[in-house]
């Protein structure tokens, strides 16, 4: 199916659209090209980056970050290779791991931070998880949401699931396999049809790395909240709680009831904000 970006801008600017607080568009030049940045919340509140999960983009905050801008200033990043209003091509092209540390570390420049509170769902809780433990003076605090990567495989089941969406996107595939990752809740219109319309978006391929070693995680420096989605089918939600509580002693792990992987950050919002804001403000 071929990527029709009209529709695509369209439905995100409509999802950004019912962000109940006003927003800040920022483009930011980095090496490795512009990303934008939808910001929200007090010019003087603590610094927060949000990273979106594949496919997302930034705009799908859209239910939580009224609750954290009342206290933060929300950063909301388009990540550069995805689905979003950033746009790769800048000298430099994104490829390892450690490109990708760069990429934020230009971005926390771009916006006059030396550090920040950070939060990531799914890959980008990777992200965030591997940053932080390779600049641990940059992050005060480290919220993960059903992260994939980190300290789980894929269920065999999920990516077979997946496969035929990621070789012949469409947005009618793509809404069949969120309908039967997230149980065949109802799922909320416009975040679906801009899901849908990602999955044709022109990306690259996503920049991975290792499970972060046992020694790594048990030296995390950062205050860290780990929110599992009970109804996880990307993994096994029962091995990650498991391992986030053996693997990361200092970190509060907490199990969402009634979520599914890809129904995060929006499902049952209120809960995931009042743990996100109660961690955040301790």
């Amino acid at each position: 199916m071929a990527f029709d970006r009209s529709a695509f801008l369209s439905a995100y600017d409509t999802l950004l659209d019912r962000w109940p607080v006003e927003v800040g568009r920022i483009d930011l030049e980095t090496p490795y090209g512009t990303t934008r940045v939808n910001a929200a919340g007090p010019a003087g509140g603590p610094p927060l980056v949000l990273i979106h999960g594949g496919g997302s983009t930034a705009a799908s905050w859209w239910a939580n970050v009224g609750e954290l801008a009342r206290r933060s200033r929300v950063f909301a990043v388009d990540r550069i290779g995805d689905a979003g209003r950033s746009a790769s091509g800048g000298p430099q092209p994104l490829r390892s791991v450690e490109d990708l540390h760069g990429w934020l570390d230009a971005v926390l420049d771009g916006l006059d931070l030396t550090a920040a509170d950070l939060c990531g769902h799914s890959y980008g809780g990777w992200i965030a998880l591997s940053y932080t433990l390779s600049r641990p003076d940059r992050i005060d605090r480290l919220a993960l949401l059903d992260p994939t990567g980190c300290l789980t495989g894929f269920s065999p089941r999920y990516l077979l699931r997946a496969a035929p969406v990621l070789a012949r996107p469409t947005e009618a595939r793509a809404r069949s396999f969120l309908g039967w990752e997230t149980g065949g809740i109802p799922l909320d219109p416009d975040w679906a049809r801009l899901y849908g319309l990602a999955m044709s978006f022109p990306a690259a391929r996503p920049v991975t790395g290792p499970r972060p070693a046992a020694g790594a995680l048990a030296a995390l420096p950062a205050r860290c909240l780990l929110l599992a989605a009970a109804d996880s089918r990307a993994h096994n939600p029962r091995t990650l709680v498991a391992r986030a509580s053996r693997l990361l002693p200092q970190a509060e792990v907490r199990t969402l009831e009634g979520v599914s992987h890809h129904a995060l950050p929006y499902t049952r919002a209120e809960e995931v904000n009042a743990a996100l804001t109660g961690f955040l403000e301790r």
